[in-house]
């Protein structure tokens, strides 16, 4: 890494994006409607399964991960949905629900805490529900929570759906939407995938889609019915941002030669870094035990100055993230998720103790 205009990202979104990547955005344009499209998606689907680890179609909307958390709720939910709210990106989906006019309860744990399947359990007892939301890895908070635990929770109510927002974790920690038999799996394009933003990519199941057959409330814009019929014919219904999906196509094909595994992997080496680290100086947000293997969310328990720290770590050529949410002033986040490795940590570890130790803050 070295000065330049453009900082290397290790904030939580959108993260660095390899050149060779965008350069694929500079392809001609095709239309949408003819077969060099048609080509395009065909490959771009199965490679998507073997990302989301599905059968299952994975769907992809030009749009953000917040409009198909809402599309999630409007498709799937006939009822009473059951939000299980840990930080900032679990309560949006309580409030995406209330907004639409559907009904919702609140499961809640301290920010900073995992989701346990335990209580879920308890609250579909009641037999009041239909759907339950979950964020797989809480971007607030640096959260991960026990996804597959809680899978197999809701999996034991029969007409319970599962809806999971993996934005912050697909591409970078374990996902499996068919073992864990998630019904709705979304993720933003530019996390872990290390794509620029704009595109959104979704998994649904038989279920869902079944379920959203009934429900009168989908919408048109982002209709899961619609989508399917159309994604069987490798078309989309509305007009797509054909440079992302040239550079989706591309970059699918560098994540799967890494290895899903590898991927993994070095995610997980450059956490184990950053949070050893943050121990030694700081202190964890995250309860121990369930810190996320993408970001990691450190409690500004030395009260510098992160704006500060940021203007000198961009004179170096990086920049890292400020708090979110309620807790902003509280904590500062360090990404780690993407195509950024191991060494481009420990460069940027060190920048920041160099910078700390020089201004004495």
């Amino acid at each position: 890494m070295s000065p330049s205009d453009h900082p290397r990202l290790f904030i939580p979104g959108p993260t660095e994006v390899s050149p060779a990547v965008l350069a694929t955005m500079t392809r001609p344009m095709i239309g949408h409607r003819g077969k060099d499209f048609e080509a395009l998606f065909a490959r771009i689907g199965p490679k998507l399964q073997s990302v989301f680890r599905t059968h299952h179609p994975v769907l992809t909307a030009t749009a953000s991960a917040t409009a198909i958390m809402e599309a999630a709720v409007r498709n799937t939910v006939r009822a009473r949905c059951l939000c299980l709210v840990n930080g900032a990106f679990s309560d949006r989906w309580h409030q995406i629900c209330v907004a639409n006019g559907i009904a919702a309860d609140r499961l809640d744990w301290d920010w900073g805490r995992a989701v346990r399947p335990g209580p879920v359990a308890d609250r579909l007892k009641s037999g009041r529900y239909d759907a339950v939301t979950v964020v797989h890895n809480e971007t607030s908070t640096g959260v991960t929570s026990p996804l597959a635990e809680i899978a197999e929770v809701v999996a034991s109510q029969s007409d319970v759906l599962l809806l999971v927002d993996t934005v912050s974790s697909l591409g970078g920690s374990r996902v499996d939407v068919d073992a864990w038999r998630i019904d709705v799996c979304l993720a933003g394009s530019q996390k872990a995938l290390a794509l620029p933003p704009g595109l959104t990519f979704f998994s649904v199941s038989d279920r869902a889609l079944e379920r959203a057959t009934t429900c009168e409330r989908r919408g048109f814009a982002f209709d899961f019915v619609q989508y399917h019929e159309f994604w069987k014919k490798n078309v989309v219904p509305t007009t797509p941002a054909v440079s992302l999906l040239y550079a989706t196509d591309f970059q699918l094909d560098r994540i799967l030669a890494e290895g899903l595994e590898a991927r993994m992997a070095r995610h997980r080496e450059m956490a184990e870094t950053t949070r050893a680290w943050a121990r030694a100086r700081f202190e964890l947000y995250a309860e121990e035990g369930f810190s996320s293997d993408t970001l990691t969310a450190i409690r500004n328990s030395r009260s510098i100055d992160v704006p500060s720290l940021n203007r000198e770590l961009r004179k170096r050529g990086a920049e890292i993230g400020t708090g979110y949410g309620k807790i902003q002033a509280q904590t500062f986040r360090i990404a780690h998720m993407g195509d950024i490795q191991p060494a481009e940590i420990r460069q940027l570890l060190e920048w920041i103790d160099d910078i700390i130790g020089a201004t004495g803050r």
